[in-house]
């Protein structure tokens, strides 16, 4: 599937609705970017409840350090 979009004045670029609609996004879902060789990579992550964190963070741990590795998706 191939899909274009324009970037507007101010940066922002609109997510094609046959791409949402495939992948199931919503508001609130993150679009993580990479580049990789002139190459943009978008991949979406569901956001997340409560109840789908619990027990990712240790007690007694780094708050920083477990934030990016719930991000990273690890």
């Amino acid at each position: 599937m191939t899909s274009q979009t324009k970037i507007s004045d101010g940066y922002s670029t609109v997510l094609p609705a046959e791409i949402r609609k495939k992948l199931d996004l919503t508001p609130g879902d993150i679009l993580q970017w990479d580049i990789d060789n002139n190459s943009i990579i978008i991949t979406p992550r569901k956001k997340v409840a409560l109840l789908d964190i619990c027990g990712y963070i240790s007690v007694g741990g780094d708050a920083v350090v477990d934030k990016k590795r719930i991000q990273s998706g690890e």
